[in-house]
C-alpha cells in the first residue's frame, strides 16, 4: 500500500457516506441560501465565512493529498490547495468588513487581490496535471484547440456583458483591468479545463475530474457574478453563494473520490473495443468552441448591437485557429492511414507467412477466416474450410474435451476482469488432415468479439517423441520388456485390485545362471542375444496376462495373477526354466545357461482401503492408499528376491518358494552383522594366540591369533556366532582388517621387548573372500610398515577357499602377499572339496590338516589313511606340514608316525593372553606328550570320559554351545578335555 491509500478512507461505505454528507450540507447552504438563511446577519456570516470556512477545508484537503502523495501530481494538488487559500482568505477578509466592521466592501479592497490570485494558480495546476505533446504538430494542436475555446467564450462573454464592462469603466485604467481581469483569467481557466487531456492512472483519474468539476463550478459563478444584472444587485449569502460553496466542497472532496481497482477491463472484455468518453469529448471541443462563437456572434447580431473590432477580431481568429486545425488534422489522418496501411500489410505478410494455423470462428463454430499455413500444415485449402464447422474437423473423441474448454473461455470473457490481458487457454486435440490422418495440434484459444480466434500448431511430431520417451523410461532397450519401475506401479496396481475370490498375486524372481560365463567367453555381443531370445521365451511360457520385466543385467522377474494356487504357479515357474534352460544357438555356436527362480505370494485379499479421517481430502486418502500399496509391493519384491538366492545358494538351477523363516535368517544374520560391526568398533574383541609346536621334539615355532569376545563381566568368550557371520557381508571385512591389525601390533610389541621374549611367527588364519576383499592388501602392508615387523614373521593361512570364480584373483593376492615376504598356509586341508586343485594351482608354503580330520586320527583307520596321505602330498610338494585341533596325546604320536612336522592344540596349550604367552615364549618348547599321559603345560581340567559307541574321546568330551543365533555367545559351565578355564569353546575356522 502507498501513501496514498494509507489516508483513504478504510473502507468504501465510508466514502460514500462521506459524499452524501457533503452532497446533503450543499443541498443544505442552497436552501438556505435560498430563503435568505431567515436574517440578514446569519447571510452575511454564512456568504462571507462560510464560503471561507470552505474554501479553507479544500485548501487543507488538497495540501494533504499533496504532501501525503509523491509523483508528478504532487505540484499540481499544493497548487490546488494554495488557490483555495487564497479565496479562502478573500472571504475572510469580505467577512471581516460585512460583519465584524459592518459596512460594506470599499471598492479596490484588499479582497479583490486574492480572488484575482485564484485563477492563475489554478491554472498552472492543470498545466502540471496536462499530459504534454510529444512533437510540434501536438503543440500547434493544443495551442489552437486553447485558443478556440478561448476566444469562443470570449466571444460570447463579450457580447454579453464585457464588452457593456470595458464601456463604462473606460474613465479608470486600473478599474477597467480588475474588471476585465477576472473573466478573461476565468476564460482561459474554462479553456483548460475543456480543452487539456490531463495526466493520471485510473484509481486517480476520478479524483482529478472532480476537480477539474469544482474548478468548473467555481468560474462558472464568476461569470455569472461579473455580469451586470448579477453584480449590481449581487450581495452576501445569497443562492449564487451556493455555487462558490459547492465548488469549494467538491475540490476539498476530489483527492478522497477515487475508488480502488485491482486492474482495467480489456477492451475486448465485452466482445468490442469502447472508446473513452474524454476522447470523444477531446475530438468534439474545436467544433463546440466554433458553435459557442457562433452563439455569440448571433446574439450580437439579433440584438441590434453593433459589431465592434473586438468581437470581429476574436471570432476572426477562432475561425482562422479552426481552419489551420482541420488542416493539421487533416495531414495527421493521412499520415495515420499511411501508417495504417503499413502495418495492415506488414501483419498480413506475419500471417499468410506464420507457420501456425489462425482460424476464426464465429459463436455457433462457423469458421469465417483461416490462415493460408493450412494448406501446408493440414493439407487442406483455407477457402473450403471457410463456412465450416470448426468441430467437424475435431476427432469426435475430443469434441467433449474442446467444448468443455471453449465453455469456460467464454464465461471468463463474459463475466470476470483479467490481470494479465485477455483470457486464453491451450487445448490439444486431434484434427483430420487433407490425407484423412489425424494430426496432433495445440491451440490458443481467445475470445474474438463474439466468437474465438485460434491459433493453431501441429505437434504430432512431438507427441510421438513424448509417446517414445514414455515408453523408453518404463521398458528395457534391449529386450523390450518392462523394466523395474513399470513392473512395480503393476505390482502396485495388482495388489490394490479388487478380484474375484481365490484371486492371487505372485511375483517370479529369475536370475540366468552360468551367464558370466557366456559374458566372459563369447562377448558380450554374444551375451546380449542371448538376453533377448531369453526375453521371447520368457513371453513364449507364461500367459498372455502376465507381466515379464527385465530388472538388468541377467534378472527378470514376472508377475503372475489370477486364480492359481500355489502348486499352479510352481509349474509355471519350472515350465520358466525349463524353456530357459534349452540350449540357445547364437552365432552358429551352442550355448547354454540355467534358472534360477524364487516364487513369493501377495496377501490372499486386497490391500484394505484406508478408513476417512475427519478433515482429510480424498487426495490425502488416495497418497495414503498409494504410499500402502507401494510398502506391500516392496516387500513382495524382497521376498521373490530372496526366495531366489535361496535357490542360488542350494545348487542352482531349480525353484525355491519363499517362506517367512527365510526372512527370519535374513534378519538375524542381519542383526549379527550389525552386532559385528559394533564389536569392532568399540573394541569389544580381545587377541589370544595359541602356540604352534614341533611335534618332534617340542620346540614352540610360531602362534596362532585367534579373536575373543570380550562380555560385559569382563570374561573371555568365544564369539562362534559372530564368527560364523564375519565370513560375509561388510562386518566380516572389517573384523579380518582388525585381526590383522592387531596380530602385526602385538607381534611388533613382543620383537620390541628384546631378547627375553624372542620372536616368532605369527598366523592370522583368513577365509579367500577377506584376503580378496578390496582394501585388505593395503591393510596389511601399512601395519607392517608402520610396525616395522619383518614380514617373515607373517603367516596367512586361507581356512576356506571360496567359489571358483575367485580362485584367479585368491592366487594373485597370495602372489602379492608373497612378494611382501610373508609367507602363506593352507588351512584347513581334509574338509571340502578342491583341495588338490588349489594345492596345485596357489602359491602355497605350509599345508595344515583340518581338525574334523585330526580328531578321529587315533581311532579310525581310514581317517588315519587319509592323513598320511594329505601329509605325504604335502611333503612331495614341498611345504610345510602341520595339523589343526590336536588335543589327546595319542593324536600325537599317531601325528609323528605320518611324519606331520607341527601341531597345535590342547595336546600343548590352550590359546593364551599376552602375560601367558610371553611366559611360554620364554620356556622356548613344551614336552611332547606321550600316550597315557597327561596334557603337557597344564592339567586338564575334567578327565575324558572313556569312548563310548562309535565316537573318539574328543568327540565324545566336546561341549555344546549354549548360546542361541540371535543371543550374545554364552559362558559354558562345564568344561572338557579342549574347554578352557573361562569355559570358552575354541575358534571355528574364520
Amino acid at each position: 500500500m502507498n501513501s496514498t491509500e494509507s489516508v483513504l478512507p478504510a473502507r468504501p461505505a465510508l466514502r460514500r457516506l462521506t459524499a452524501v454528507l457533503l452532497a446533503v450540507l450543499c443541498a443544505g447552504y442552497a436552501v438556505g441560501a435560498g430563503i435568505g438563511w431567515g436574517s440578514c446577519e446569519l447571510a452575511l456570516v454564512m456568504g462571507d465565512f462560510g464560503l471561507a470556512g470552505a474554501a479553507l477545508a479544500a485548501a487543507l484537503s488538497c495540501v494533504a493529498h499533496g504532501v501525503a502523495i509523491g509523483g508528478h501530481t504532487r505540484p499540481a494538488w499544493l497548487l490546488f490547495g494554495l488557490s483555495s487559500a487564497v479565496v479562502a482568505f478573500g472571504n475572510g477578509v469580505w467577512g471581516w468588513y460585512e460583519v465584524v466592521l459592518g459596512r460594506p466592501l470599499p471598492p479596490d479592497s484588499a479582497a479583490d487581490y486574492p480572488f484575482l490570485l485564484f485563477a492563475p494558480l489554478a491554472i498552472t495546476g492543470l498545466l502540471v496535471l496536462a499530459q504534454r505533446p510529444r512533437n510540434p504538430a501536438g503543440w500547434l494542436c493544443l495551442v489552437l484547440d486553447a485558443w478556440l475555446v478561448a476566444g469562443s467564450l470570449f466571444t460570447l462573454s463579450w457580447s454579453l456583458a464585457l464588452g457593456r464592462v470595458a464601456a463604462g469603466d473606460g474613465d479608470s485604467a486600473l478599474k477597467l483591468a480588475l474588471g476585465l481581469g477576472y473573466p478573461v483569467l476565468d476564460i482561459l481557466l474554462v479553456s483548460l479545463v475543456v480543452g487539456l487531456n490531463v495526466r493520471g492512472r485510473d484509481r486517480n483519474r476520478a479524483a482529478v475530474h472532480t476537480a477539474m468539476i469544482g474548478l468548473a463550478v467555481t468560474v462558472v459563478c464568476d461569470a455569472l457574478f461579473t455580469t451586470p444584472q448579477f453584480h449590481s444587485d449581487y450581495h452576501s449569502g445569497e443562492l449564487l453563494d451556493a455555487g462558490w460553496f459547492a465548488g469549494s466542497l467538491l475540490l476539498a472532496w476530489a483527492p478522497w473520490s477515487h475508488t480502488r481497482r485491482a486492474s482495467r477491463e480489456h477492451p475486448s472484455a465485452q466482445g468490442s473495443p469502447r472508446r473513452r468518453v474524454a476522447s470523444t469529448f477531446s475530438a468534439l471541443t474545436p467544433y463546440a468552441a466554433a458553435a459557442v462563437c457562433t452563439a455569440g456572434i448571433l446574439y450580437n447580431a439579433l440584438g441590434g448591437r453593433p459589431l465592434d473590432r473586438v468581437m470581429l477580431a476574436a471570432a476572426s481568429t477562432v475561425g482562422l485557429a479552426l481552419i489551420i486545425r482541420q488542416g493539421v488534422m487533416l495531414i495527421d489522418n493521412l499520415s495515420l492511414a499511411q501508417e495504417l496501411a503499413t502495418k495492415e500489410a506488414h501483419f498480413r505478410s506475419l500471417v499468410q507467412g506464420s507457420s501456425d494455423v489462425i482460424m476464426i470462428a464465429g459463436p455457433s463454430g462457423a469458421l469465417s477466416y483461416v490462415s493460408p499455413a493450412a494448406l501446408r500444415v493440414y493439407n487442406r485449402d483455407p477457402e473450403e474450410l471457410v463456412g465450416g464447422n470448426l468441430l467437424n474437423l475435431v476427432h469426435p473423441e475430443d469434441v467433449d474435451r474442446v467444448l468443455t474448454e471453449v465453455r469456460r473461455i467464454l464465461a471468463r470473457a463474459r463475466g470476470a476482469r483479467f490481470h494479465n490481458g485477455e483470457p486464453s487457454a491451450r487445448v490439444e486435440c486431434r484434427i483430420r488432415s487433407g490425407e484423412g490422418d489425424w494430426l496432433h495440434v495445440e491451440s490458443t484459444v481467445n475470445p474474438y468479439r463474439d466468437g474465438l480466434i485460434l491459433n493453431s500448431r501441429d505437434i504430432t511430431e512431438r507427441v510421438r517423441l513424448q509417446a517414445q520417451l514414455q515408453h523408453n523410461a518404463f521398458h528395457d532397450p534391449l529386450t523390450d520388456l518392462p523394466n523395474r519401475a513399470l513392473f512395480a506401479h503393476r505390482v502396485r496396481a495388482a495388489l490394490s485390485a479388487q478380484g474375484p475370490a481365490g484371486t492371487a498375486v505372485a511375483v517370479l524372481f529369475l536370475d540366468l545362471d552360468g551367464f558370466k560365463a557366456v559374458n566372459d567367453t563369447a562377448g558380450h555381443q554374444v551375451g546380449d542375444e542371448l538376453l533377448v531370445q531369453a526375453a521371447r521365451r520368457l513371453q513364449t511360457a507364461v500367459r498372455t496376462e502376465d507381466t515379464v520385466a527385465r530388472f538388468g543385467g541377467d534378472e527378470f522377474a514376472v508377475l503372475v495373477r489370477g486364480r492359481l494356487g500355489h502348486p499352479q504357479v510352481r509349474d509355471l515357474a519350472e515350465r520358466i526354466r525349463t524353456a530357459l534352460t534349452e540350449p540357445y544357438w547364437i552365432g552358429g555356436a551352442e550355448l547354454g545357461v540355467a534358472a534360477s527362480i524364487g516364487i513369493a505370494f501377495g496377501p490372499d485379499s486386497p490391500l484394505p482401503v484406508p478408513e476417512p479421517v475427519p478433515g482429510e481430502d480424498e487426495d490425502a486418502r488416495a497418497r495414503s492408499a498409494d504410499h500402502q500399496a507401494a510398502l506391500a509391493a516392496d516387500e513382495l519384491l524382497r521376498n521373490a528376491d530372496l526366495a531366489m538366492y535361496q535357490a542360488k545358494s542350494r545348487g542352482k538351477g531349480r525353484v525355491v518358494l519363499y517362506t517367512p523363516a527365510m526372512r527370519a535368517e535374513l534378519d538375524r544374520r542381519g542383526e549379527l552383522e550389525e552386532r559385528l560391526r559394533a564389536a569392532v568398533r568399540e573394541g569389544s574383541f580381545a587377541l589370544l594366540h595359541q602356540p604352534v609346536v614341533e611335534l618332534a621334539g617340542g620346540r614352540l615355532t610360531g602362534v596362532e591369533a585367534q579373536a575373543r569376545w570380550r562380555s560385559a563381566e569382563g570374561m573371555l568368550l568365544t564369539p562362534a556366532e559372530f564368527l560364523r557371520t564375519a565370513d560375509t557381508g561388510d562386518g566380516a571385512t572389517r573384523f579380518a582388517r582388525w585381526l590383522v591389525t592387531e596380530a602385526v601390533a602385538a607381534a611388533a610389541r613382543r620383537r620390541a621387548d628384546g631378547p627375553a621374549a624372542p620372536p616368532v611367527a605369527v598366523t592370522v588364519r583368513l577365509a579367500a573372500e577377506r584376503l580378496c576383499a578390496p582394501g585388505m592388501y593395503e591393510t596389511l602392508a601399512g601395519a607392517l610398515r608402520d610396525t616395522e615387523l619383518p614380514p617373515d614373521l607373517l603367516v596367512l593361512e586361507v581356512s576356506r577357499m571360496g567359489p571358483d570364480a575367485l580362485a584367479d584373483e585368491l592366487g594373485r593376492r597370495l602372489a602379492a602377499f608373497r612378494r611382501l615376504g610373508v609367507s602363506t598356509a593352507l588351512a584347513g586341508f581334509g574338509a571340502g572339496g578342491g583341495s588338490l586343485g588349489v594345492l596345485a594351482r596357489m602359491p602355497f608354503d605350509a599345508l595344515k590338516l583340518d581338525r574334523s580330520l585330526v580328531q578321529d586320527i587315533a581311532d579310525s583307520t581310514l581317517t588315519r589313511a587319509l592323513a598320511g596321505h594329505a601329509l605325504r602330498l604335502g611333503r612331495d610338494l614341498g611345504l610345510v606340514t602341520g595339523a589343526d585341533g590336536v588335543d589327546h596325546p595319542r593324536q600325537v604320536a599317531v601325528l609323528q608316525e605320518l611324519g606331520c612336522r607341527r601341531g597345535q592344540g590342547l595336546a600343548f596349550d590352550r590359546p593364551l593372553d599376552e602375560l601367558r604367552l610371553r611366559r611360554a615364549l620364554l620356556r622356548r618348547g613344551y614336552p611332547v606328550p606321550r600316550p597315557g599321559q597327561g596334557h603337557a603345560g597344564r592339567r586338564p581340567l575334567l578327565t575324558p570320559e572313556p569312548r563310548t559307541g562309535g565316537l573318539s574321546e574328543a568327540s565324545a568330551a566336546r561341549p555344546v554351545s549354549l548360546h542361541s543365533g540371535l543371543e550374545l555367545p554364552q559362558r559354558h559351565t562345564v568344561g572338557g578335555p579342549i574347554g578352557g578355564p573361562n569355559g570358552e569353546t575354541s575358534v571355528p575356522p574364520a
